[in-house]
C-alpha cells in the first residue's frame, strides 16, 4: 500500500508520511523525498533526530522539570517538538507558523497531536507570521527550524529577522535556531554573526566533528538576552547525543569568522 501523501502547492512538491520500519508506533515525514521529521506517537518524549534532541535538551533547561512554558515554532514539520513539550511540560501554550497549509493539515490528519495539546497554527511565511501572533504573548522559547542548506531565504537568514523574533521572548527566554549546512559552513558562519549582532549571549551546540567544517550537518544556535547559568553548557554536553560540543563567547569567533 502506498504511503499517504499530500501535494504542497507553495513549494510544488509532495509530502509523505511512512511508518518507521524499526518502530511500529513511529512515523517519518518526508518532503520531496528527503526525511524531515520523526514522530513517536506512543512516546513523544523520545526524540529520535539528533538536532531535534539537542533543541529538546535546551528546552529542558528553561524551567524546572514539568513546568509549562510558552513556545513558538517557526517551521512546523511534523510538530515533533510541540509533541515533546506536551509530553514533558503538560499545559504548555504553543504556536506554530508554517508556510505550507497543506502540510499542517496533512500532519494533523495523519499524526494527531496528543490530547490536551494547546497549539495554535498560523499559515504564513516565518517572518510575516510574527505579526499575526497575539500581541500580548511572550515566549519562553522561539524555535526556528526553516533552514535546510546554504540557499536560505535572505529575508530570514539575517539579523533583522532574528531581532523581530527576539522581541517576542519572555525574560529568560531563548531563541533556538537550527542551521543545516554543507561542508565549509558558510550559512552557519553567517547566522552566527547575525545572531551575535542581535543578542548578547549566543551559543553553538552540535556534534563535535561538525565544528571542523568538513562534514554536512546541523548546528543549533541558542541565543538569549540573559547570561547562561554557570552549569548550562556542561548540562547540554552531558545530555548528548555524544560527543557534543558547546561553544560560547569568544569560542564562537572562529565559527563566525
Amino acid at each position: 500500500m502506498a504511503a499517504p501523501s499530500r501535494y504542497l502547492r507553495t513549494s510544488g512538491v509532495h509530502a509523505t508520511i511512512e511508518p518507521d520500519p524499526w518502530n511500529p508506533q513511529a512515523a517519518v515525514l518526508s518532503i520531496a523525498g528527503a526525511e524531515q521529521s520523526h514522530v513517536n506517537l506512543a512516546a513523544p518524549q523520545e526524540v529520535f533526530y539528533e538536532y531535534l534532541r539537542r533543541i529538546a535538551n535546551a528546552l529542558d533547561l528553561l524551567k524546572p522539570r514539568g513546568e509549562s512554558i510558552t513556545a513558538l515554532h517557526l517551521g512546523a514539520g511534523a510538530l515533533t517538538l510541540a509533541r515533546y513539550l506536551q509530553a514533558t511540560r503538560p499545559g504548555s501554550v504553543q504556536h506554530a507558523v508554517e508556510l505550507e497549509r497543506e502540510l499542517l493539515d496533512f500532519v494533523l490528519e495523519q499524526l494527531p497531536l496528543p490530547e490536551g495539546t494547546q497549539l495554535t497554527s498560523v499559515v504564513a511565511d516565518a517572518r510575516a507570521g510574527l505579526a499575526q501572533l497575539p500581541p500580548d504573548v511572550k515566549f519562553d522559547a522561539v524555535i526556528v527550524d526553516i533552514f535546510s542548506g546554504p540557499d536560505a531565504p535572505a529575508h530570514l537568514a539575517c539579523a533583522d529577522f532574528y531581532r523581530e523574533a527576539a522581541a517576542l521572548l519572555a525574560p529568560g527566554g531563548i531563541l533556538a535556531v537550527n542551521v543545516g549546512d554543507e561542508p565549509g559552513f558558510t550559512l552557519v558562519a553567517s547566522q552566527c554573526r547575525a545572531l551575535q549582532e542581535v543578542m548578547p549571549h549566543v551559543a553553538a551546540y552540535g556534534t563535535s566533528m561538525l565544528f571542523t567544517r568538513r562534514y554536512p550537518g546541523n548546528i543549533i544556535f541558542l541565543a538569549g538576552k540573559d547570561p547562561w547559568p554557570a552549569t548550562w553548557a556542561e548540562q547540554l554536553r552531558a545530555a548528548g547525543p555524544h560527543p557534543a560540543t558547546v561553544l560560547t563567547a569568544v569560542e564562537l569567533d572562529e565559527l563566525g569568522g
